[in-house]
């Protein structure tokens, strides 16, 4: 019963043994994945493993280290892409001023186009942020990306922009980092705010949690951010499961 809100399995990564993976993750207990595009070309990809495996979804949209050549005409590919039922979100979308591989004004403006396109389309965003905490909060309310919602994907920020986003119905996406030594600022977030308002995720191929950090991510091993969740809450495994499962299932508008 684990729903995977983030996942990358169209990436090369995943080239040697995709449909082997694929075929035995619902036998370890993954019953949704959201395959989350990178790029129109990941886009087309992502859509091509909703259509051939039940139990994926996808989310179709420009990251922001992919928006240099970005063109008017993608968010008309977006638009018909999203024509699929099974895709459920525009992502993942958004600002990285960590690497800024486009300047930061061209994401700025690509963020805003594509909530346009995701307003337009009543689909929730999937949001990357990174450095970006401030800009990124701006943006989202400036066009009032509150109507449509979504998640903050591997969050990062603090405990007050988390419960600012979760008051306009944003959910906080955690994955394998908060398993990390290190990662006390995430940790305080999902103590802080409420399990109704966060969603699991991997990130696949990256951010293995620990045991496995510096492996190769699938979604098998979001046991382990399930447990920390829990540990972290003063909750059961099986509580944070159902919860977070729920959320998503809400999010996502699947029945």
């Amino acid at each position: 019963m684990i729903f995977e809100s983030h996942a990358h399995y169209d990436d090369e990564k995943f080239d040697i043994d995709r449909d082997d993976l694929l075929e035995r993750l619902p036998n370890e207990g993954v019953e949704y994945i959201i395959n989350v595009a990178a790029n129109i070309d990941s886009a087309y990809k992502c859509v091509e493993l909703a259509k051939k495996y039940d139990y994926i979804y996808a989310a179709v949209g420009v990251h922001p280290d992919d928006v240099e050549n970005m063109k008017k005409e993608d968010l008309k590919t977006i638009k018909e892409l999203s024509a699929y039922d099974k895709v459920v979100a525009v992502g993942e979308i958004g600002l990285d001023y960590y690497y800024e591989n486009s300047s930061k004004e061209l994401q700025k403006f690509w963020f805003r186009e594509q909530i346009e396109t995701a307003k337009e389309l009543q689909l929730p965003i999937i949001v990357h942020s990174r450095d970006a905490a401030i800009d990124t909060m701006d943006i989202i309310k400036s066009t009032d990306a509150k109507q449509i919602g979504g998640v903050i994907h591997c969050y990062s920020g603090s405990s007050e922009l988390a419960r600012e986003y979760v008051k306009m119905g944003f959910y906080i996406g955690v994955g394998g980092v908060v398993t990390f030594k290190n990662a006390n600022k995430l940790k305080e977030v999902v103590k802080e705010i409420s399990i109704d308002n966060i969603l699991i995720e991997t990130d696949s191929p990256y951010l293995a949690p620990v045991p496995n950090r510096g492996k190769r991510n699938d979604s098998s091993n979001l046991k382990y951010v399930i447990q920390q969740i829990a540990e972290l809450k003063n909750m059961s495994y099986e509580e944070v499961l159902k919860s977070t499962y729920e959320n998503a299932k809400k999010l996502f508008r699947i029945k």
